[in-house]
């Protein structure tokens, strides 16, 4: 299974703890996860299912390429990791 993380400062916003979650595309990953922890769907999703602005996906640090689909293929042994942007100054 595809491992899923989330960067340390969403997990001050809404309890984001990592997981080993099924799927063959980040769509069908995140959508999994959503499941369990539905809180953390608004956070990384606008209301059509792109991930949000200020919000960054990586697939084995790769940065994906379908932010709108999340058609982007996962292996098993592949690690995602979301991160949200950081802004002030």
């Amino acid at each position: 299974m595809t491992m899923l993380r989330f960067t340390p400062n969403l997990h001050r916003l809404v309890d984001t703890p990592s997981a080993r979650v099924a799927g063959a595309t980040v769509a069908q990953v995140l959508a999994c996860y959503f499941l369990a922890n539905p809180r953390v769907r608004g956070y990384v999703l606008d209301d059509q299912g792109a991930v949000r602005k200020h919000v960054a996906v990586f697939v084995n640090r790769e940065l994906i390429r379908d932010r709108i689909g999340l058609s982007d293929p996962v292996g098993e042994n592949d690690d995602i990791f979301v991160a949200q942007a950081l802004s002030g100054g």
